[in-house]
């Protein structure tokens, strides 16, 4: 009797293991799962996005807006590689000023993939967009209200480019002549979309034309000739749409004014809320800043 109630005792034992380690496992997969196709969260260490984004803000990322984005690939390497991946049909497209969380398209310069390198922007200009900065502020001929916050744009006229951070225009050599506060017209690449192919575009587009075909691209400025490989181009139709990406602290953010545009491709999803924020230097809690709409 007494061996059959320590059977029993041990039996219900195992059952309540078995029961909890269910519960765990069905737990952590949901977890996954909400993660891949719904939502995720990332934490902002930059005021790039200052104000609208705080250094020490986690924000939640919506994947259903574009779409979930599923590596096909899993071949991750620390220098950057080739993204093999499929985006799921999502809710809508992305529109200008969508605050938007990427992973940062340039690695050992030139285009690659390299994963957990994420950055935070505003969405400036979209695929099929001609953009423009005049006098520190963006516009585009598809949007006719304001791009990103202007009272940070001002800055740029008044203490220039944070000198200790950035020189020049970083998508071009000096012969393009363009700046952060004034550059321009810059059409931004469109899936399907024929390009003439001058000098100019060559710079403009060249880590772009590297990425899509795999290939070396020279510019010759005194034949006025772009070639990628070792076949001259005069016209390209691209296979991937484009955005122009920039902080909303115009003075000091790293953006698609120095490194060019962002493959739709490398977009994780769209930021709708800041779900708690923590002081990086105290350690406290922001609490005036939890569950705040972006």
């Amino acid at each position: 009797m007494q061996l059959f109630l320590q059977y029993d005792f041990l039996r219900k034992i195992f059952r309540a293991v078995c029961r909890v380690i269910i519960i765990i496992f069905c737990v952590v997969s949901l977890y996954q799962i909400v993660r891949i196709f719904v939502f995720d969260q990332f934490v902002i260490p930059s005021n790039s996005m200052m104000p609208t984004l705080c250094p020490g803000d986690r924000v939640i990322v919506n994947k259903l807006h574009l779409g979930a984005r599923i590596y096909t690939d899993f071949d991750f390497r620390s220098e950057g590689n080739q993204l093999e991946s499929i985006r799921l049909k999502g809710l809508r497209r992305l529109r200008h000023n969508d605050v938007v969380v990427f992973n940062f398209p340039i690695n050992n310069g030139r285009i690659a993939f390299k994963i957990n390198y994420v950055y935070c922007k505003r969405i400036m200009g979209l695929p099929g967009d001609t953009i423009r900065i005049t006098d520190g502020f963006y516009k585009s001929n598809n949007f006719s209200g304001e791009l990103g916050i202007p009272r940070r744009q001002r800055q740029l006229t008044v203490y220039g480019v944070n000198p200790e951070v950035y020189e020049g225009w970083g998508v071009g050599p000096e012969q393009i002549g363009w700046n952060c506060l004034n550059a321009g017209p810059w059409y931004i690449p469109r899936c399907g979309d024929i390009v003439r192919i001058g000098c100019k575009e060559g710079y403009l587009y060249k880590d772009i034309l590297e990425y899509e075909t795999g290939k070396r691209v020279t510019v010759d400025d005194s034949l006025r000739r772009v070639y990628v490989g070792d076949r001259r181009i005069e016209q390209y139709e691209f296979i991937h749409d484009y955005y122009f990406a920039a902080g909303d602290n115009a003075y000091d953010s790293y953006d698609s004014r120095y490194w060019g545009l962002v493959p739709e491709e490398y977009i994780v999803g769209v930021v709708d809320l800041i779900s708690y924020s923590k002081d990086p230097y105290s350690g406290k809690l922001r609490f005036d800043r939890m569950l705040k709409k972006i």
